[in-house]
């Protein structure tokens, strides 16, 4: 029989701790002197194994950063703004990304996306030396951009150029650059592909992008991809991914064309871009009046369009619209949409003399042009 008195069922329950206790407490005494039974007073570290030489590719890796990262280096923007309540003017951080010294004039290649929003920039150095940079000349279509600092000559490594056009897949491939703003980050891998095609930030075409499987990752935009002899092969530009990080497609812009375009960005600003000089009608519009082709809007006088003899758009005394040449081809190749014409000229210099093949009034023909110096918005 159970006794429900509470006195006794208190007694009960402080004999029951107090037994408890106990053994909790022998429990605990034996583990601690096992443990200490355990312990070996004349425990050492261990001797290392030689390691032996290195391979013959780590040695050339190790090669490559050094020879190659005193040319890297990090930028980083900021956009000014006013103080609501004091009226004074901050610095706002923008971004970070890569760059490569170019020359020893001081003259730094990025992308133009690193620098498109910012106010200001600064480039600091592989030995850890920060400069304020100005802005050279900018190529958006192309997404390249030149700062420049006023560094001295001894601090500056300008980069080993290389070629472009005689890539192989599956050559070796390495990239320098600040990913994540992490400094100086060494990545490696293969051409995974060339003659790849990537939108820049005007949305037109960049081609012959090499596509490479070296992990590339946001901050190491405008950094260079090197070939095994430590040679700028291209410049990190973007990278395909759903996550935003690296899935092992990164893209590079071919290093001849940035061979061809940084030169007329330290000379003029700007890429002089050869074409006929006249107003072209948005795509859009050009296909809803189910045209194939590029629509002239405007030809102004004396430019190699006039010359030329092409036709712009028009009213007449009604206000009725008559419109202009369609160029439907250049050279003999096929123009559809602006691109097209973009990609076309691209292939052509200021001064050559090309045949554009037009339709009007529902009839082809052709015209010789000699080209001429335009600005990005004219064809």
């Amino acid at each position: 029989m159970i006794d429900l008195q509470p006195s006794r069922l208190l007694s009960r329950a402080w004999l029951f701790l107090l037994v408890g206790l106990c053994v909790g407490a022998l429990l605990t005494w034996r583990i601690m002197a096992h443990g200490a039974a355990a312990l070996d007073p004349s425990a050492a570290p261990r001797p290392v194994t030689p390691r032996g030489d290195l391979a013959a590719d780590e040695k050339s890796t190790i090669a490559l950063f050094r020879q190659a990262s005193p040319s890297v280096v990090h930028i980083t923007t900021v956009t000014v703004a006013r103080d609501f309540f004091t009226l004074n003017l901050l610095q706002i951080p923008e971004g970070s990304g890569s760059g490569f010294v170019w020359d020893e004039n001081g003259n730094v290649v990025t992308n133009f996306h690193v620098i498109q929003n910012a106010d200001a920039a600064q480039v600091t150095l592989a030995d850890h030396s920060t400069w304020k940079a100005r802005r050279v000349g900018a190529a958006p279509d192309k997404d390249l951009a030149v700062l420049k600092i006023d560094a001295p000559r001894n601090r500056l490594r300008p980069i080993p150029v290389g070629t472009s056009k005689d890539l192989q897949v599956g050559q070796s491939a390495f990239a320098i650059g600040n990913p994540f703003g992490l400094d100086q980050t060494l990545t490696t891998g293969v051409v995974s592909a060339i003659g790849r095609e990537i939108e820049s930030v005007t949305r037109r075409p960049i081609q012959g992008v090499i596509q490479t499987d070296a992990a590339v990752n946001p901050g190491n935009s405008g950094g260079p991809l090197l070939d095994s002899a430590g040679r700028l092969i291209g410049v990190n530009t973007a990278i395909y991914s759903p996550s935003g990080a690296s899935a092992g497609i990164g893209f590079a812009i071919p290093v001849d064309a940035v061979n061809r375009v940084v030169p007329e960005l330290i000379r003029h600003g700007k890429v002089v871009r050869p074409g006929l000089g006249f107003q072209p009608a948005d795509d859009q519009i050009a296909a809803q009046l189910g045209l194939k082709g590029v629509l002239v809007v405007d030809v102004p006088a004396k430019s190699a369009a006039a010359r030329a003899g092409i036709r712009p758009t028009t009213r007449d005394a009604q206000g009725r619209v008559r419109l202009g040449d369609v160029i439907v081809a250049v050279q003999g190749k096929k123009i559809e949409s602006g691109n097209d014409l973009y990609l076309a000229m691209e292939q052509q210099r200021v001064g050559d003399n090309v045949t554009v093949t037009l339709l009007r009034d529902g009839k082809q023909f052709r015209v010789n042009a000699v080209l001429e110096p335009v600005d990005e918005a004219s064809g």
